[in-house]
């Protein structure tokens, strides 16, 4: 019988296929090493292979493309409700291969190698921001130990790890305290130079991808929001509006409605937790310009402000940028303040 849909599910070493044929019945069902895998898809003719989004399925996603197969990634959420009793390998690669034949189903677009080394950018950058903040929390609270403290601001402690790694200021602690103090310092001016460098480079990829560049032009969008999105949405055809696209990234409020009864909650927080920070931190930065600034501000976001608090306008706003994002980038255009959406005749 031949194959004409096939679960794939992947793990680090061992993987488990259930294929099945035109009529719904099981023709193959075995175990593959990591060595095996693409010598028996070489050998299967050109069929739907379902995997669950993870770690390594967009690279597996582009191999088994090469090889002439249809691959279609799926959120592992979409995919548990078809997963039956007990849960192991071979029960996971049948509920795959049920579910990607669901028309209902929703998939994620397969990213490049180009488009996963920009979000390395990111993901190294995201981490570089948390251990810098570590360090700097730990400095003060050694330094509070001994009645030392440091005003408030991250430069601030910069400049005071300097003098210390410089020894242009020698604080009247112990001499094992001043050691770790010393140690502290080094390693917290090397993570802020190697996240100064990692800017850079998100700087220089912004300039030279178009889509970022556009994105860019988006009032709270700079370089790093810019790239994240445009590195992320490898097609922003998936998603048929902006709205879609803002419950993608769990902007939109979450429902418990019944018996013809909306009850609409907090946001989801559903999708990319990186995406969804940075828009809210760019709508934030909007709430502040527009404090300072109001004759400058969108008259939406002064709206909200009037009648919302601060960070509940922040999450509103960053849900409409959201939505700006996904026109951006469907369009192929820049972003248009006071743009009128086209009336359909």
């Amino acid at each position: 019988m031949q194959v004409t849909t096939v679960g794939l599910d992947l793990a680090k070493s061992v993987f488990q296929v259930h294929a099945v044929d035109a009529s719904g019945d099981v023709v193959v069902r075995k175990t593959l090493r990591r060595s095996q895998v693409l010598p028996f898809f070489t050998k299967v003719p050109p069929c739907l292979i379902g995997i669950e989004a993870c770690g390594t399925s967009h690279h597996w996603a582009r191999e088994l493309t090469k090889l002439g197969h249809e691959v279609r990634i799926m959120p592992p959420a979409y995919v548990k409700p078809y997963v039956k009793r007990s849960k192991n390998d071979a029960v996971d690669a049948e509920a795959i291969c049920e579910a990607v034949t669901r028309p209902t189903m929703r998939f994620v677009a397969m990213k490049s190698t180009d488009q996963q080394a920009a979000l390395s950018l990111h993901r190294v950058r995201d981490l570089l921001v948390k251990q810098r903040t570590q360090l700097v929390n730990m400095i003060r609270g050694l330094l509070a130990e001994f009645g030392i403290d440091i005003p408030v601001g991250l430069e601030r402690a910069l400049g005071l790890a300097r003098q210390i790694a410089d020894s242009e200021c020698e604080p009247d602690v112990p001499a094992v305290a001043k050691q770790i103090l010393n140690l502290l310092c080094a390693q917290v001016l090397d993570t802020h130079v190697r996240l100064q460098a990692i800017d850079r480079a998100i700087i220089a990829l912004q300039r030279t991808d178009d889509v970022a560049r556009r994105l860019s032009t988006i009032p709270g969008i700079g370089p790093v929001g810019a790239t994240a999105l445009a590195a992320s949405v490898a097609d922003p055809g998936q998603f048929r509006s902006g709205r879609e696209f803002a419950a993608w990234l769990g902007l939109t409020p979450s429902q418990n409605s019944s018996g013809g009864k909306d009850r609409l909650g907090r946001i989801t927080k559903m999708g990319d937790r990186y995406l969804r920070k940075l828009l809210v931190i760019g709508a934030t930065s909007l709430v502040r310009r527009a404090r300072y600034k109001p004759e400058a501000a969108d008259p939406y976001l002064l709206a909200l402000l009037a009648r919302k608090p601060a960070r509940v306008a922040s999450v509103a706003m960053a849900n409409k940028m959201a939505r700006v994002v996904w026109a951006v980038m469907a369009r192929g255009e820049v972003y248009q303040a006071r743009h009128a959406p086209s009336v359909a005749a």
